[in-house]
C-alpha cells in the first residue's frame, strides 16, 4: 500500500515517493533523486530535512568543484585574483572568494570564465575594455559623480 498524506496548504493528496531534481552551481550540475512527499502534478511538495539532504550534499560538492574550476580557468589565462577580479567581475576580493567556495560568482562571471575558458585569446580583449592606457579617455566611476562642468573635465583626464 502507498504512504499518502494531504498537502496542508493545498488539500492534494501527496504520496511518498523520488523525485529527480537538478542541482547547479556556475556551469556544473548534476541530477539527483530527492525523496519527499509528492501530488500527481508538478504543483508544492514537501521534503524533510532529511530528505533535502542529498540536493545538498551535491550542492555542497558541485560548489567546491566549481571553485576548483575557476582558480584552473583563471590559472589557464595567467590572470592573478586581483586582475580576474577587475576584468571578469566583482571586483577585488571577488576571485578569492570564488575559490575558496565561499561566494559562487555571478551569472555574468560565470558566462565570462565559461567563453575565456574556451576562447582565452579574448582576455586580452576583456584587459584592454577594463583598463584603457594613459591619455586615453577613461569610463567614469560611481565616485565621478559631478556636474555637467565636472564630466567633461573627467573625460579629458
Amino acid at each position: 500500500m502507498t504512504e499518502t498524506r494531504i498537502h496542508p496548504e493545498t488539500g492534494k493528496v501527496l504520496q511518498r515517493g523520488v523525485r529527480q531534481q537538478i542541482v547547479s552551481v556556475g556551469s556544473l550540475s548534476r541530477a539527483v533523486e530527492v525523496p519527499g512527499w509528492y501530488p500527481d502534478d508538478d504543483s508544492d511538495s514537501i521534503h524533510s530535512g532529511a530528505d533535502l539532504k542529498v540536493a545538498n550534499d551535491a550542492y555542497v560538492e558541485l560548489r567546491a568543484a566549481y571553485a576548483e574550476r575557476v582558480r584552473a580557468v583563471r590559472k589557464r589565462l595567467k590572470l592573478t585574483q586581483e586582475e580576474a577580479g577587475r576584468i571578469i567581475g566583482g571586483g577585488r576580493r571577488a576571485f578569492q572568494k570564488y575559490e575558496s567556495g565561499a561566494t559562487p560568482p555571478s551569472d555574468a562571471a560565470v558566462g565570462l570564465l565559461e567563453i575565456l575558458d574556451r576562447h582565452p585569446e579574448e582576455v586580452e580583449t576583456l584587459r584592454q575594455l577594463r583598463m584603457l592606457a594613459p591619455g586615453q579617455t577613461r569610463a567614469l566611476g560611481p565616485g565621478d559623480r559631478k556636474g555637467r562642468r565636472g564630466w567633461r573635465e573627467l573625460a579629458r583626464a
